[in-house]
């Protein structure tokens, strides 16, 4: 398409870019028929792109460049998205996808800022026209989730994800869980990634949603959400308890197709920043809990403790699968502000971890692995190490020995280990 170059630039700003817009659609709709998935747009067209419709220009002597472009590009391609989806154009949405993959992620969160706005907030009942596009356009969904799960971080009422938002997008994952991991899987690693873009998975957005909810979504005006519902809203907390088993079905999920990629061990798709992010906002949460006086101190460590044993599933899980490499002191050492939590405390004890340059057993292949109780109902089972033994006779059993006191009166039972079945089930 780099030859009507030539005929745009005489045109008025909008004459070139209605012009160009009819070009593309022919374009990419011959790629989309052509069976490659996803249609690759060589580089000429997406300067065109950038020069006609986001007002980028080459050598035209117009001063367009500063914040009044860039305020004016970004609205036109908010209203461009908007429309497409709205009318199902795919190969628009394709390009935005691919548009979301390599832009920063400032712009990234304005373009899902609005399109929130369109279609959760403006006109009631129209989510049901963006929840569509699950089948339309897979890779634009994927990008759209990672771009939701960055603008609502839940430090704030505004910043917490709408209710419809949150049904769709738990809607599409039960759906398809592999949904999440389109753009990886779609994705030549090259270590291009730019720092300022969107994660390649919206993975480490979602378990932040999980983690954080149970607090976050606490109101000071309103009845505690203990169960994860007020008297004046649907209730959430279901919502993300079935959110948060799809994001642990996904993470056991990458095992395989890390292997297949030869990436096990080597790529990490949940960054250590972005934990100890995580993990302090917890922290803060925590401390402000006590704060709030309107909600009893038995409710309160009911939701302090979903919060931390949501963390807990999701830490061991995420080392079990690959998607963190890290060892257990590192997270020790992040978790150390934390209070006490059973479960979060039977993960950070376990097994050291390596991957490459640690020097001690991964979980995934330690011989203890197996014996593990968390190890054991989350990661898959890794074939024996050793060769199997002959099979000894049966021996008469022995007498039972008598019992004696417990020689560590001070380490209590673990109760919440008993009966855990497989696979991991997410605190409700």
């Amino acid at each position: 398409m780099g030859d009507i170059r030539q005929s745009l630039l005489p045109r008025d700003v909008l004459s070139a870019a209605k012009e160009l817009l009819y070009h593309l659609d022919i374009y990419i709709c011959n790629l989309v028929q052509s069976g490659r998935q996803p249609p690759q747009v060589d580089s000429k067209t997406l300067e065109l792109v950038e020069e006609f419709i986001l007002h980028a220009p080459k050598d035209r002597n117009t001063p367009t460049r500063g914040n009044q472009a860039d305020e004016s590009r970004m609205a036109l391609l908010s209203k461009l998205v908007s429309m497409a989806i709205a009318v199902g154009r795919v190969p628009i949405l394709e390009c935005a996808a691919t548009w979301l993959q390599r832009t920063h992620r400032v712009y990234c969160v304005r373009l899902a800022k609005v399109l929130v706005d369109d279609y959760c907030s403006l006109v009631p009942g129209s989510v049901s026209t963006l929840q569509n596009i699950h089948s339309a356009s897979p890779r634009f969904c994927c990008q759209f989730i990672t771009a939701v799960t960055t603008l609502y971080d839940l430090t704030s009422e505004e910043l917490s994800p709408p209710l419809e938002l949150l049904q769709m997008i738990v809607s599409w994952i039960q759906d398809d869980p592999r949904l999440v991991l389109i753009t990886f899987l779609n994705t030549p690693l090259s270590g291009n990634q730019p720092i300022s873009s969107l994660d390649v998975t919206p993975l480490g957005g979602l378990m932040r949603w999980c983690v954080k909810a149970p607090l976050a979504y606490r109101s000071d005006k309103k009845q505690a959400l203990t169960n994860g519902s007020s008297e004046s809203e649907p209730e959430v907390g279901p919502l993300f308890s079935a959110l948060h088993l799809s994001v642990l079905q996904v993470l056991m999920l990458l095992p395989t197709i890390l292997n297949e990629k030869g990436l096990y061990g080597r790529l990490a798709l949940l960054q250590m920043e972005s934990l100890a992010a995580l993990i302090s906002d917890l922290s803060r949460l925590l401390d402000q809990a006590d704060k709030h006086t309107h909600v009893s101190s038995a409710d309160m460590l009911t939701l302090s403790q979903l919060a931390l044993d949501r963390l807990a599933q999701a830490l061991q899980v995420s080392m079990a699968s690959g998607a963190l490499l890290c060892s257990r002191e590192d997270l020790r050492a992040i978790c150390s502000r934390l209070p006490h939590n059973n479960l979060l405390q039977l993960v950070l004890s376990g097994p050291v971890m390596y991957y490459n340059n640690i020097h001690t057993p991964p979980l995934a292949f330690s011989p203890h692995a197996a014996h593990s109780p968390i190890a054991s109902h989350t990661a898959h089972p890794m074939p024996p190490t050793h060769p199997t033994l002959p099979t000894h006779p049966a021996h008469t059993p022995h007498a039972p020995l008598a019992t004696h006191p417990s020689s560590h009166p001070q380490y209590p039972a673990q109760p919440f280990m008993t009966g855990m079945p497989f696979p991991y089930r997410p605190s409700h």
